[in-house]
């Protein structure tokens, strides 16, 4: 009697999942839709299209042929950021903050160049991923936080060596843009209180663009990079207004949108704010892209309906973009997705790419093409 109620129950926990999984509809494979790659029709619009790369998805075949193929621009996910880009020891040693790329960065580059890829820096001043002794004492991990004006200093050198290093490694023709400042407005419009402000004041967002105002080289865009922009923008027109040096030039070039954007997201919102932020005159970058399943911390599964819905809200978000760079209502020069295939995204639970975990395009993919009979109408 126990043994067929145990069987009774695995079939029926059997059928019960089998209800819960989600059926994989493959479409048409790109190549079979259309003769053109993404950087293809971007460039009929005068942008550059480009996702995030690490040495994951460079060291592998399918993967870096796929990146060539679409993109023709690259954004390193993480080894520029502070923590991957400055050296304790060597800044101890010589008394500043002191850039050595590690061995990934030095690859990615090398790889880029080889293959006549532009690059967006990102980031040099942001509160996360920041080793926290750059703030302290002899660069000691337990000394006291410094003053102003040695905080002053350290910036300047800091993003001085930068742009001093990519320069003696042959690397800086390569980049077009880079976000000086990553995510330091709340969405109230305060100041997101960190080591920077704790040390430096309110004003190091001035001083970080002067900074890099005076030792980037005129060909690469300096950004103020933020995410949840549509809620902020106002917030930032008012920021970035002040980011002028004694004559009214502007010392910043463009803001940077990271359009981590949800299928329940009202989009009318959110290229309003865009509408919004092109009134500063500034250039503007959709930087690190994705479209995920649902709303924040609540994902949908990846049924069909699902991802047409993904389709659907891709082909609008670039369409709008497209007419309003077409009409110069925006100055707009490049969008770059944080990714392109849900297997290794940041965000893989929300489903959010261009592409499945298996590289097969998806509703998303044809949006982004804007080819709507594939965009999931």
């Amino acid at each position: 009697m126990r043994r067929n109620i145990i069987i009774c129950f695995i079939c029926i926990l059997a059928i019960l999942l089998s209800g819960c999984s989600v059926e994989k509809v493959v479409l048409p494979a790109q190549k079979e839709v259309t003769d053109k790659t993404l950087k293809d029709v971007f460039k009929e619009h005068g942008m550059k299209i480009g996702t995030c790369v690490s040495s994951y998805v460079i060291d592998k075949k399918d993967t870096s042929d796929l990146i060539l193929e679409q993109f023709n621009s690259v954004t390193m996910e993480n080894a520029m950021k502070p923590d991957y880009i400055l050296n304790q020891d060597k800044c101890k040693a010589e008394g500043k903050l002191v850039v050595e790329y590690n061995s990934e960065a030095l690859s990615i580059l090398k790889w880029a160049k080889k293959n006549n890829l532009s690059m967006r820096g990102h980031t040099l001043i942001w509160y996360s991923q920041t080793p926290e002794w750059i703030f302290r004492e002899g660069f000691e991990s337990n000394g006291s936080f410094v003053g102003r004006e040695e905080m002053l200093s350290r910036m300047e050198s800091f993003i001085s060596s930068n742009f001093e290093t990519l320069k003696n490694l042959g690397y800086i023709d390569c980049f077009y843009a880079y976000d000086i400042i990553n995510e330091a407005i709340m969405e109230d419009g305060s100041l997101r209180q960190n080591h920077w402000t704790e040390t430096i004041g309110d004003d190091y967002l001035w001083y970080a663009f002067y900074f890099a105002d005076k030792y980037a080289p005129q060909t690469i865009d300096l950004y103020y990079n933020d995410y949840n922009e549509q809620y902020k923008a106002e917030y930032l027109v008012s920021i970035v207004n002040t980011l002028k040096d004694d004559t009214g030039r502007n010392l910043i070039d463009g803001i940077g949108l990271q359009a981590h954007l949800f299928t329940a997201d009202d989009l009318t919102n959110y290229l309003s704010a865009v509408d919004t932020l092109a009134e500063t005159g500034l250039k503007l970058e959709l930087t690190e892209v994705d479209v995920g399943l649902g709303k924040y911390q609540s994902p949908l599964s990846a049924t069909n309906e699902h991802l047409k819905e993904q389709g659907r809200y891709c082909y609008e978000l670039i369409n709008g973009l497209f007419e309003r760079a077409d009409s110069r209502k925006i100055k707009i020069d490049a969008i770059t997705f944080w990714g392109f295939s849900d297997g290794f995204s940041w965000r893989k639970e929300y489903s959010p790419q261009l592409y499945d975990a298996d590289l097969d395009p998806k509703y998303s993919l044809y949006g982004v093409l804007q080819i709507k009979e594939y965009s999931g109408y």
